[in-house]
């Protein structure tokens, strides 16, 4: 059921890393040392021989197989490494090296979200990339609906051997689905259905060049650790549309995972069956990271609940699709969409409103002849959806109409790319539209642009996206969830042969796999706790322009902990996070009646919050609760953080001690922090933090209260 994939990165890919070089003379730089014609047909022979030449200047082989990046072996005898300018001095005088050349820079882009969190090769150079070997070594187990072998992002050309560890098989059989599934799919870990080979190639994928859909988002693909192994499990099976699993097969799947040896399991989906197993994987160091459902913006709606895996939450990147709607008087409007152009759009063509006594865009308003060959606005009303949005493009289709303009407040998903427009307006574009009609009834005129691409300044980013599963953790409320928010709107992946795009908290979660890969490359004796409060404690709550981070809904309003956990993840932050919540994880033992571990329970549980996580969440403060905590320093050793403490709006907040002084003997301290209700009420949840703050570390944990006076007492009124 497991399959292992190793990754390589094919010449013109491999030196992009070239990029490194600017900010890292004084550590390492991308070198290409050319040592002229090949003098041996035997390309592996080739290969040893630049492996022993490297050798010789770092001092071992091993070293030499770390710095080398890539082997030239076919046109020409060369290699590319990351080198010191020392090194590279070394090399240049060496017998049979022709010259030792600094790499160029080139002048490329992205296919943007890797980018957009720091994990970039310029503008500037990602450290963390460059310090954690890009993932080498490390292994993320998928599971999902299998992967399509074949994509250019699973490209394993160049790479040795999988990890020694590593006891997986390849297995086929068909145990747990039934017959009329299995005739769409394959009897292994090959998924026909693209959602696997997408998120796959998210968290590891190789570099990709020239990746586009539709010549929109024009780039490189990659993955956030490329050169970290895929080992896939097909735990979904059946058709591109629709997938069908059940957590027994989640289950099985995390039950090989553990034997098999990976490092992160990754799961794209949603379970609440998994506690004991995804705990088990936990406790053998392995970290799991969980989709949180793509059921918001409504509240209580976040799923994978338990405090030991991640759970992610979906966010937007600073990237938009652009396209322009000009009207017979010339007034040009701008709506989202993915439409690649149509011949038969190229210039002015008719609009038609296909509205009739709030039934819009209906197979009975669009029955006249005067919606053929033209574009339609549709009126959704205020509570438009994606299912009006399909409805009404599959009557427009019907009717002969060429495109479809649409209002709703925003989904945060766009259609799929197509010649046939769809393009989506706030509400005052779609009045400006309407009034149009209204005043240029005979004849009315129309032209739609192919969408074009935009990047950078002047997209506010990133925003929790619509979809994206809301807090507070209906199962467990004294844990807060979700854990954090990374880029999960508009993903360009690879499917089956081709590259598309996708949304969802599924495309989020493999983003934070990739980042958990290189920590875990880079802190090979982290525990999955000290991993996730890496990542927890150095999150963002503020956009790149240093404004608090916005979430979509209805209305859109400003983010909080039920939104995206402790904010949005900061890579380069995270591979640096000053003091970490560790937990030992047979604790949880203790805890084993609060998440429903066992059958015999006493009657006194002890509340999830005392667990030692990086965030605190109290569902029933009457008077008050004290919670300890304890941090383990894992920045310079002697360092002394101070307490910034924001109480939550009706509670009064104390820490004590209020600074935490390390040294070489002392790397763990033990605080308590003390919440008091000042205001005695049956309130709402309120939000405050508390930041341990040294002069180069933030180390933040989001808080949540909710005041009460009495329990269970239902707010519906």
């Amino acid at each position: 059921m497991a399959i292992i994939s190793n990754r390589s990165l094919p010449l013109i890919l491999v030196l992009f890393l070239a990029l490194l070089s600017s900010c890292y003379r004084s550590y390492a730089s991308l070198y290409i040392v050319y040592m002229g014609e090949k003098h041996h047909e035997d390309p592996e022979v080739v290969t040893s021989l630049h492996h022993d030449t490297l050798a010789s200047i770092l001092g071992s082989k091993e070293e030499a197989l770390g710095s080398i990046i890539y082997s030239y072996k076919h046109g020409f005898s060369g290699f590319a490494a990351m080198l010191t300018d020392s090194q590279a001095k070394k090399l240049a005088g060496m017998t049979g090296v022709l010259s030792v050349r600094l790499s160029r820079t080139l002048q490329l882009s992205t296919t943007r979200s890797w980018d957009f969190l720091g994990l970039s090769y310029n503008n500037p150079p990602s450290q963390l990339l460059h310090k954690a070997r890009l993932g080498d070594g490390v292994i993320i187990g998928v599971v999902d609906s299998g992967i399509w072998p074949e994509s250019k992002s699973f490209d394993d050309s160049g790479y040795g051997p999988v990890p020694a560890r590593w006891k997986g098989t390849c297995k086929t059989g068909r145990t747990g689905v039934d017959e009329v599934t299995l005739k769409a799919d394959y009897l292994s870990a090959r998924g026909v259905n693209s959602h696997g080979t997408h998120v796959a190639s998210t968290a590891a994928g190789s570099y990709v060049r020239n990746v586009s859909v539709g010549g929109m988002a024009v780039g490189w693909a990659r993955g956030g650790a490329p050169r970290a192994r895929l080992a896939i499990y097909k735990a979904l099976w059946g058709p591109v549309d629709s997938g069908i699993g059940s957590s027994a097969s989640v289950l099985a799947a995390i039950d090989d995972a553990i034997h098999d040896g990976v490092d992160v399991l990754s799961l794209s989906l949603s379970s609440g069956d998994d506690s004991w197993a995804s705990l088990q994987a936990v406790l053998k160091g392995i970290t799991v990271v969980y989709a949180a459902g793509n059921d918001g913006p409504f509240p209580q709606t976040v799923e994978s609940t338990s405090p030991w895996v991640i759970t992610v939450a979906a966010s937007t990147m600073d990237r938009s699709f652009p396209t322009a709607i000009t009207l017979g008087d010339n007034v040009t409007l701008v709506g989202q969409a993915t439409y690649l152009g149509n011949a038969n759009l190229s210039g002015f063509t008719g609009i038609t409103y296909g509205d009739r006594s709030h039934a819009p865009c209906d197979n009975e308003t669009l029955k006249g002849t005067q919606y053929r060959r033209t574009v339609v606005l549709c009126n959704p009303g205020l509570t438009a959806s994606r299912d009006q949005l399909s409805f009404a493009v599959q009557n427009v289709l019907n009717a002969g109409g060429l495109g479809v303009i649409f209002p709703q407040y925003t989904t945060n998903i766009l259609p799929q790319p197509d010649v046939f427009p769809i393009i989506l307006v706030d509400w005052i574009a779609f009045q400006q539209v309407a009034e149009y009609l209204q005043t240029f009834r005979d004849s009315p005129k129309v032209k739609l642009s192919p969408t074009r691409t935009v990047e950078g300044k002047g997209i506010l980013a990133p925003r929790v996206a619509a979809f994206s599963s809301r807090g507070p953790n209906k199962v467990f409320p004294g844990i807060l969830k979700p854990d954090i928010a990374a880029p999960g709107v508009s993903i360009l992946a690879a499917v089956r042969d081709s590259y598309g795009f996708d949304d969802g908290t599924s495309m989020a979660t493999p983003h934070v796999s990739g980042i958990v890969a290189l920590l875990k490359s880079l802190y090979p004796t982290w525990s999955p706790a000290a991993i996730k409060s890496a990542i927890l404690t150095t999150a963002s709550v503020v956009d790149k322009d240093g404004v608090p981070i916005v979430a979509e809904g209805i209305p859109r309003k400003l983010a909080d902990p039920f939104d995206y956990g402790s904010g949005h993840i900061n890579p380069e932050k995270a591979a640096d996070p000053g003091l970490i919540y560790d937990i030992n994880l047979r604790d949880i033992v203790a805890y084993k009646c609060y998440f429903n571990l066992s059958s015999a329970c006493e009657a006194q549980q002890l509340p999830g919050y005392d667990l030692n996580l990086p965030s605190i969440s109290i569902p029933d403060l009457k008077t008050k609760v004290t919670v300890s905590r304890t941090v383990t320093n894992v920045g310079p050793a002697d360092s002394t953080y101070i307490a910034i403490v924001e109480p939550p709006p009706g509670v009064q907040m104390e820490v004590r001690p209020s600074k935490l002084i390390f040294d070489e003997r002392t790397k763990r301290h033990k605080f308590t922090v003390t919440l008091t209700s000042v205001r005695k009420i049956q309130g709402v949840y309120t939000f405050g933090s508390l930041t341990w703050k040294d002069e180069t570390h933030t180390v933040r944990s989001p808080i949540a209260v909710r005041n009460v006076i009495k329990d269970f007492y239902a707010d519906v009124a």
